[in-house]
């Protein structure tokens, strides 16, 4: 087990190349000593004059419980020895280690505090799925998919010993190792997985999720991340999703994340993110990417960010209500946001006749830009104990892309959550979900015209179709229990109706057994 990670550790040494790493490091350090000096001023001058209060001033707390952020923590994560950039609500999310904090091998001897007290901050995930389709598909077939995870972050304050100008100054990196094969493709569904960690990782010993500076000023209401930043991090994502497991879930929101601008974990993109937070209860978010035209960013390995064609970016907007009810503070996520991608890209069906391509031999017509648009809640009905998850929970989620150009136009989910807290199990966790999915009018009509001419159909991004596809449904339920601190085991079941939003295969139930271990 401690291989793998030794692998991935040292694929992270020897990929980084120094020039470019110090040449980044001393660009955007220079840059936050300059806003820091700023922070400093603007408070040395509201302290003097003794001004009246103003959106800076708030005197509402700057901690609030921060949400389950992986498909393994448990209910009451325990963030408080990770100061500064996990301090806020989920929403504006200031991210922790991905995998929590508690681990396996607890302190690892004495290593995990020394580390901590100079600035350092360590974790390993492995992760596994033993998924396999007794009913129904192309065919039955049984596989595993995991991954090994290593995250890593820098509090520059403690390692520089510098000025006020460093506080909440930090480098955050996660790479990945992933290995297995794909279910869903042996059963037929190439649109969807429904195993959550499979696929993009490039097949190399360590694939660079993210590394970026984050810079968190006026008592984190205003937090700015430069840097290769998977988009979904921050944006169109919830605290709840990665509790399921399949992977139109897991993330951030379907189909948002399979546009070239928009891409998730494990792909990120060369990008920035300014988020303010007035009070604790409301935020508003922007960003902006350099958009990939490959099918991996930054290559297989997540490291080339020099790739070829990034003259295009895409812009993201989220805004964010996190209400607290009552005197239980029932709380709540809601989220309205969209993002625009002014690259080129090829209509599914049209040629710049109006015809179908696939079979006029015309060039296709391209469309100019591309949309999506997301809604997304949540909603503490019962509270057990402390934290955004630890009770019965309400959620719901609708995403629009533009269908001339994703071959799924629209989709909806609808869930339902609580822990193990009315069977003495309070760090368990239960859930059961509906997806639906609608696949768009253009891809329609261009795999209904693919059938008229006798011609294969054609990829879009979300695969190859094996046949004319309509919609697709999908119902999960897991249970995840706790064995000791830092491990645990999620059996989980869907049902998948149309796999690949077609009536080529039967409908198909998938089994899965999934571990984790943050050592």
């Amino acid at each position: 087990m401690l291989r793998p990670i030794a692998s991935l550790i040292a694929g992270l040494t020897a990929c980084f190349s120094k020039k470019i790493v110090l040449r980044s490091v001393g660009v955007v350090l220079a840059w936050f000593a300059f806003a820091g000096a700023i922070q400093n001023a603007v408070a040395q001058k509201q302290s003097a004059t003794q001004s009246k209060s103003g959106i800076f001033d708030d005197s509402s707390p700057d901690v609030s419980d921060p949400a389950m952020l992986g498909e393994n923590q448990e209910i009451v994560p325990l963030y408080h020895a990770i100061p500064g950039f996990i301090q806020a609500p989920y929403g504006p999310p200031s991210f922790g280690p991905p995998y929590g904090t508690n681990h396996v091998f607890g302190t690892w001897g004495g290593i995990q505090p020394w580390l901590q007290k100079r600035g350092v901050y360590v974790a390993a995930n492995v992760y596994e799925s033993l998924s396999g389709n007794p009913v129904g598909g192309k065919a039955h077939a049984v596989t595993d998919a995991g991954q090994v995870g290593v995250t890593l972050d820098i509090d520059w304050k403690k390692i520089l010993g510098a000025g006020d100008w460093s506080n909440n100054l930090w480098l955050h990196m996660l790479a990945v190792n992933g290995h297995g094969r794909n279910l869903s493709a042996l059963y037929g569904d190439n649109a969807n997985q429904a195993q959550q960690i499979y696929g993009a990782r490039g097949n190399v010993v360590a694939h660079l999720v993210w590394t970026y500076f984050e810079k968190s000023m006026f008592h984190n209401k205003v937090d700015l991340s430069v840097g290769w930043i998977p988009p979904g991090t921050f944006f169109d994502n919830s605290p709840w999703t990665c509790s399921f497991m399949n992977v139109w879930m897991c993330g951030n929101i379907t189909p948002t994340k399979y546009l070239n601008g928009g891409r998730d974990w494990p792909s990120g993109n060369i990008g920035t993110v300014l988020r303010l937070m007035p009070t604790r209860h409301f935020y508003v978010m922007g960003g902006l990417f350099a958009v990939s035209p490959h099918s991996y960013n930054g290559g297989i390995s997540g490291w080339a960010w020099g790739q070829e064609g990034l003259g295009k970016l895409s812009t993201h907007a989220e805004i964010g209500w996190i209400p607290e009810f009552g005197r239980d503070h029932l709380i709540g996520h809601y989220k309205l946001g969209g993002l625009y991608d002014n690259s080129s890209y090829k209509d599914l069906y049209s040629d710049i006749h109006g015809n179908a391509w696939i079979s006029s031999g015309q060039p296709a017509r391209m469309q100019s830009g591309q949309t999506s648009a997301w809604v997304m809640l949540d909603q503490m009905l019962i509270r057990h104990g402390e934290g955004p998850m630890n009770g019965v929970v309400l959620g719901a989620q609708y995403s629009y892309a533009s269908g001339q150009t994703s071959a799924m136009k629209q989709r909806a989910v609808a869930a339902i959550m609580d822990t193990g807290h009315y069977w003495g199990r309070p760090k368990d966790m239960v859930g059961f979900s509906f997806q639906w999915a609608e696949f768009s009018r253009s891809a329609i009509r261009a795999e209904k015209a693919a059938v008229a001419a006798g011609v294969p159909f054609v990829a879009a991004n979300f695969g190859t179709p094996y046949g004319v596809q309509s919609h697709e449904n999908i119902y999960e339920f897991f249970y995840t229990t706790q064995v000791i601190p830092g491990f645990s085991v999620q059996p989980d079941f869907q049902y998948i109706q149309r796999p690949g939003g077609t009536t080529v295969f039967k409908n198909v139930a998938v089994f899965s057994m999934a571990f984790s271990l943050t050592l």
